[in-house]
């Protein structure tokens, strides 16, 4: 087993990107939105909007494109456009269900901070049947600042009751691994199609970077 997991207590994962194959949908979903409203997707909206929370993503549409819908129903709409993709669509990463099932045989805790929403955060988990291995999930929704604050990070280690320092997270892009980082923990991270172009920050921030967890498993 690789060195990623020597003297480490606890394993905490972001969702999109991470363990599911999900970034592709949600840019999709941004063209389509933005589309109603006579708007095309700027390039750049991606890193712009890259670790905030759900809500924090919705203010930030609403004042940028002037939505004149509330904050509350721009998420309820992307969650509406969401959950069926995320139930017929979206895959695990390569080997994160092996990875999953070796934590949970070493009696490792696991927990997700995500900065989706908990309906969606739910409506995935259960599609892909691994709500069952985690002890703690936390929304960016519930901590004062999103990525890349350690808020999130530093709220599922304390639910864990591990200390940061113990932690190893699994991110897939940079405001993401840069919120493991000043929570104290061991940042991996996780190759993505839709990060690729930023591969170099990633691998520059982090401290280690995986293309798929298979490469865990066997090391």
């Amino acid at each position: 087993m690789h060195e990623i997991l020597t003297n480490k207590k606890a394993v905490i994962f972001d969702l999109d990107g991470t363990l599911v194959d999900s970034m592709w949908m949600w840019e999709a979903i941004d063209i389509e939105y933005l589309g109603r409203f006579g708007y095309s997707c700027p390039p750049g909206l991606q890193k712009a909007i890259e670790g905030m929370s759900f809500s924090e993503t919705a203010l930030y549409f609403k004042e940028r494109f002037a939505i004149p819908d509330p904050v509350e129903e721009i998420k309820a709409e992307w969650t509406r456009m969401s959950i069926d993709k995320y139930r017929t669509q979206v895959p695990l990463k390569k080997g994160a269900g092996e990875f999953l099932s070796y934590l949970k045989s070493q009696g490792i805790p696991m927990g997700i901070a995500t900065s989706n929403g908990r309906p969606i955060v739910d409506a995935v988990l259960t599609a892909l049947e691994i709500g069952g291995y985690f002890s703690n999930i936390t929304t960016g929704c519930e901590v004062a600042m999103g990525k890349p604050a350690p808020d999130i990070y530093l709220k599922v280690a304390k639910e864990l009751g591990t200390a940061p320092e113990v932690c190893l997270v699994f991110e897939d892009v940079p405001a993401g691994i840069q919120a493991g980082k000043a929570a104290g923990m061991t940042v991996v991270a996780v190759d993505d199609l839709c990060s690729r172009k930023m591969q170099a920050e990633k691998e520059r921030l982090a401290d280690y970077f995986i293309t798929d967890y298979l490469e865990i498993l066997n090391h």
